[in-house]
């Protein structure tokens, strides 16, 4: 049996990535920063480091200026729509705007709090934020800032974070890792695992059956190991997908438009191999299923649950002494919040699956929407079997937040920082919602109530042993996991009555013809014999 040339050369370039990204990984730098007297310090405010980074790293600040990372917008090419910081929405916090101080502790720049923060000042870019290997937190509230001085956090909670030693973080800086990436994306929404449901603290150090690729005793890759950066931009995202990529592996020093952050491009499309009729069975597959809808059986599998459901509605409940509180479930996880409503959590989650192109819609704060049914706050699109469309895994996320009753419109209250507009500090929903609209100049009648959501999130990370990748069964039945998938005609789980019959009833007048020839020829088998 002969290897397909296009075969070999996916095997290489597959093996060229893995060997190269391990060498990343494996290797050091060639500067010790402690040595740099620029970094001696002592320094007072992060602006101050960066300054001094920047005099050596000379256009670092403009590169992460060009990025999503520090403009937070994005136009999608698909459909025109403008998503970012002023009109991205979602059932969690809800929104950005109104929320800045406590949202923007994610920001990798310094003191964005409101409109009035400097795009264009390279100072406020945090280098910290990415590439400290130690000690370094931005607190909540705080608008991309680390403590500078030692402060009771959060506040009247009698526990209290010290200062950042800013000297010792700069003389200590390396390569971005798990750790620093996930310091964000693992606690978007509020909480470790809140959104993705794929990504949580468990991957800072996960084993094999949690992810294959980033197993701290196997390949260890960092999250820089897929999304490789060209000018601190980031590659992947879920902003902006590739939902069908029918390609070879990228081969080294290749010049490409190509994402190399998807599955393809370091395994092909045709990644399978062993038994022939086995694996080629199975290649073939790749035309209809993401890779992740396989190898990622569920999700949150790692020890920390996700929110699967945010009730906003009930939130302001108090004790008899007009105390908030919170409620636990029998393992220590909130479940109620006095400043946040009901939750509902989720461990090792089957996923949800649906046809996906990549191109995403959103609802906006001016999309007119109709609470007489569930409000789909985005729509992943794909058209079943077309070419650039794949059955994708997805965690379905479902929330209970504000609209107002006269414009129907989603609402984004003030929720966060205390002040005495915000419902976190005196749970008032007039103010905050009146608060969120002075900021983010959405009209506002001033009459609301509560809309139930949904919101899809792409699971893509977690994936599991091949051993633990889902076997035929587990689709190709009545129940299975594709049931609710439009266009797919699964053996041994759609069926129609007439063809079943006419089918069933043709391969018994077969059966009848070959018994019935048979009967003739062993009649007439001595008159063969005769002639």
């Amino acid at each position: 049996m002969s290897v397909r040339p296009n075969r070999v050369a996916s095997l290489l370039a597959g093996f060229c990535l893995l060997l190269l990204a391990t060498l990343a990984i494996a290797s050091t730098g060639t500067a010790d920063h402690s040595k740099f007297k620029a970094l001696q310090g002592p320094f007072k405010s992060g602006e101050e480091v960066t300054a001094a980074c920047l005099a050596c790293h000379t256009e670092a600040a403009k590169q992460v200026m060009a990025t999503r990372h520090w403009t937070w917008e994005y136009v999608n090419p698909d459909t025109g729509q403008k998503l970012g910081k002023k009109t991205m929405l979602n059932g969690f916090c809800i929104g950005d705007r109104s929320n800045e101080a406590f949202c923007q502790s994610c920001h990798i720049g310094y003191g964005w709090k409101d409109e009035t923060f400097d795009f264009t000042a390279e100072n406020k870019v945090d280098c910290l934020a990415c590439h400290n290997t130690g000690a370094y937190r931005k607190l909540a509230g705080f608008a991309g800032h680390p403590p500078y001085e030692r402060i009771e956090f959060p506040p009247k909670s009698g526990k209290f974070v010290e200062a950042t030693d800013l000297a010792s973080v700069a003389q200590s800086i390396g390569a971005t890792s798990r750790r620093t990436c996930g310091a964000c994306h693992y606690f978007g929404g509020g909480g470790d695992g809140v959104k993705h449901g794929d990504l949580d603290s468990s991957l800072n150090k996960p084993d094999k059956a949690l992810d294959v690729h980033m197993a701290a005793d196997g390949l260890n890759f960092t999250c820089a190991s897929c999304h490789k950066t060209d000018k601190h931009a980031v590659a992947g995202s879920r902003i902006s997908m590739t939902g069908a990529d029918p390609h070879g592996a990228i081969m080294r020093g290749e010049k490409t438009d190509r994402n190399p952050a998807t599955c393809q491009a370091c395994h092909g499309d045709r990644p399978h191999k062993g038994d022939f009729q086995h694996s080629e069975r199975l290649n073939d597959h790749t035309r209809t299923l993401a890779c992740q809808t396989c190898h990622i059986p569920e999700f949150a599998r790692g020890g920390v649950p996700t929110k699967m459901g945010w009730d906003w509605s009930t939130a302001g409940k108090l004790t008899p002494e007009g105390k908030p509180f919170q409620l636990k479930d029998d393992r220590g996880h909130v479940i109620y919040d006095s400043k946040k409503g009901d939750f509902v959590l989720g461990e090792n989650v089957q996923p949800d699956y649906l046809w996906f192109n990549g191109q995403v819609s959103y609802t906006q704060p001016d999309t007119r929407i109709d609470p007489a049914t569930r409000v789909a706050i985005n729509t992943f699109h794909g058209t079943p079997g077309a070419s650039d469309a794949r059955i994708w895994p997805v965690k379905t996320f479902h929330g209970k937040q504000p609209y107002d009753t006269e414009h129907l419109t989603l609402l984004v209250p003030h929720t966060a920082t205390p002040d005495d507009t915000a419902f976190w500090y005196n749970f008032d929903w007039p103010k905050a919602l009146q608060a969120g609209a002075d900021a983010t100049g959405q009209p506002y009648s001033g009459k609301f109530d509560f809309v139930e959501t949904s919101m899809l999130w792409p699971i893509t990370h977690m994936v599991a042993p091949k051993d633990k990748a889902l076997d035929c069964a587990q689709c190709h039945a009545n129940d299975g996991r594709l049931a609710g998938v439009p266009g797919v005609w699964m053996p041994g789980r759609d069926r129609n009555a007439m063809l079943d019959t006419f089918g069933f009833g043709l391969a018994g007048l077969m059966l009848l013809g070959a018994i019935g020839h048979g009967g003739l020829r062993f009649l007439t088998r001595n008159k063969r014999k005769e002639h």
